[in-house]
């Protein structure tokens, strides 16, 4: 199977005024040249312009990873931070555009970021480094980054990913909760790139390889507690509040 036609056929398809999705030449050189299959264990089904469910997780259709790099406009030599890093194929497209060592990817699974990692090198971009930190958080140590693309919706980015952002650089990320924008925040004000849908940014304790989501067993707990203290009467007389739970 030819894998180089299907990629030329998915980028064609992009191109056409149906979807028109692809703008610039870089965006359309790097999506015919990342082998999607090395990504995604569908055959020539990879090249369809779909999403896939993976381990939790959305793999971008090409569409909506063409639409997220446009926003981006990343150029070669930019140092570029991916929050989401999945399965490895958006950072591997943008390698193609800026340099594999100029692409940093974070994840908040684990078994995403090796996973991610495996991908990338088989791919041929051994030099993207994917690492597992809380999204929220970004990457501190390779800082600032001239774009940071978030691959997860929010009300507003995290105030970590302003402050790990260069003076005048540009961050995109799905804005909102349940009716999303794609917007670029740059020096200039923010630009918007119309209605998307992704699902919401995660932090720690709420993914879900999480071994007990923490906060939430935490809080229910403690309202229980709030609920059975408030009541009256005689039973409450011999609970042992603080004893083991």
């Amino acid at each position: 199977m030819d894998y180089a036609v299907l990629r030329d056929d998915m980028v064609d398809s992009l191109e056409h005024d149906t979807k028109a999705v692809i703008e610039t030449p870089a965006v359309a050189a790097a999506l015919r040249a990342v082998p999607r299959h090395t990504f995604i264990d569908e055959g020539h089904r990879a090249y369809l312009d779909k999403a896939f469910e993976h381990r939790g997780t959305r793999v971008l259709a090409p569409s909506t990873v063409a639409r997220l790099l446009e926003a981006l406009s990343p150029t070669a030599g930019d140092d570029v931070l991916i929050v989401g890093a999945g399965v490895g194929y958006t950072a591997a497209v943008t390698a193609e555009i800026v340099g594999a060592r100029h692409v940093h990817a974070i994840d908040i699974q684990r078994g995403l970021v090796l996973e991610a990692r495996s991908n990338l090198a088989e791919a041929g971009y051994r030099d993207v480094l994917v690492d597992r930190q809380d999204g929220g958080d970004g990457l501190p140590p390779y800082a600032p980054y001239d774009r940071i693309l978030v691959e997860a919706a929010a009300v507003e980015a995290p105030a970590a990913l302003h402050a790990q952002l260069d003076a005048d650089g540009r961050l995109v990320y799905p804005r909102g909760t349940v009716d999303q924008t794609l917007v670029a925040v740059t020096p200039g004000g923010d630009r918007q790139f119309g209605p998307t849908s992704f699902d919401p940014l995660l932090v720690d304790g709420e993914q879900a390889s999480a071994v007990e989501r923490n906060r939430t067993v935490r809080e229910d707990r403690e309202r229980a507690e709030r609920a059975a203290r408030s009541r009256s009467g005689w039973e409450q007389d011999w609970i042992d509040w603080d004893g083991p739970r």
